[in-house]
């Protein structure tokens, strides 16, 4: 895999700015999906969302993404609040931030043929002809390394990696800025995996796009992230460039780290876990969201939250044992 570059020295391409979004639920309760969440997104550059399930990486990734809006915050792109479009701008923009799916063969129309599929974008802005549906599949299926003749089957003669090639090939079709991965590699074998990671980082150098990439394995998003944001119960715990992962600070983040599998590791060191389930998120604790499972809880971890804090060059932790 690609190695990952620290630094943030491409354009800002958008910014997210206290991005919080609530959810009601029984009993007059709110659910905090994402809490005062700050993250850029850079030109050229991977940004890897990682954290366990229900933590909020998808939630705050659709915001970007345009599928969902925010409670409060405000999502900068090109000098504008997307937060704010509506109607036909809304429409507009949606060409520069596309998606790729977790589950190519549920975002698919199993009817269409993959021609119909990746040129579907293009066709609805006005941007090719029907006539020349054709030609312009062979070529997006060319660039991600697929031949031009599968344009006329059908996503159930795909492979997995097959049909997350496709996805990427429709994101990509619009020719966007940025692109957002919701854990596009998760369901593949490792050996594809590795393949489609190639892939997304060779066109990233050819296209100067951006990445949001959201994924539960830490090692993974390591190898080619850029930047690497850890979410935990909503909240943003630490931030830090790709390749410092190895020098995670935040309990939970070293947490996450223990639990990487490598071949090179020592397999008769204990693999430290954590043994209390992660809170409801309808029932979250006051001060740091980690304190109920973290061992080095202290009484003002329970009662204060902390804040971000720059421990080292780009890189910031929120927990009360590292300021």
């Amino acid at each position: 895999m690609s190695e990952a570059k620290s630094g943030q020295t491409g354009e800002l391409l958008l910014q997210a700015r206290h991005i919080t979004r609530c959810f009601p639920a029984s009993g007059g309760r709110w659910l905090t999906a994402c809490n005062d969440v700050n993250l850029n997104i850079y030109r050229g550059q991977t940004l890897g969302l990682v954290g366990e399930s229900g933590c909020g990486k998808s939630t705050f990734m659709r915001f970007i993404v345009q599928l969902d809006m925010p409670t409060e915050g405000e999502i900068i792109y090109r000098g504008e609040d997307i937060t704010k479009m509506r109607g036909a701008r809304l429409r507009e923009n949606r060409q520069n931030i596309q998606m790729v799916f977790q589950d190519p063969y549920a975002s698919f129309n199993p009817r269409m043929k993959i021609k119909d599929i990746i040129c579907e974008p293009l066709l609805n802005f006005g941007r090719i002809k029907a006539a020349e549906r054709g030609a312009k599949a062979r070529e997006l299926l060319e660039m991600v390394e697929l031949p031009g003749e599968l344009a006329d089957r059908y996503p159930h003669n795909m492979s997995g990696g097959q049909r997350q090639r496709i996805g990427i090939a429709r994101a990509l079709a619009l020719e966007p800025e940025i692109i957002i991965c919701d854990e596009s590699t998760s369901a593949l074998d490792a050996s594809v995996q590795d393949k489609i990671i190639r892939l997304l980082v060779k066109l990233q150098r050819e296209k100067n796009i951006a990445i949001g990439f959201i994924a539960h394995d830490l090692g993974l998003i390591s190898s080619f992230a850029h930047q690497v944001a850890v979410m935990y119960l909503g909240n943003i715990v630490e931030i830090m460039p790709g390749e410092q992962v190895k020098n995670a600070l935040h309990p939970y983040s070293k947490t996450l780290l223990d639990a990487v599998f490598d071949l090179k590791m020592d397999f008769n060191k204990k693999i430290p876990q954590l043994d209390s389930e992660i809170p409801s998120p309808l029932d979250a604790p006051k001060g740091c969201p980690f304190h109920t499972r973290c061992p080095r809880c202290t009484a003002l971890c329970q009662t204060e939250r902390p804040e971000l804090k720059e421990l080292a060059p780009e890189h910031f932790a929120a927990c009360h044992m590292l300021a």
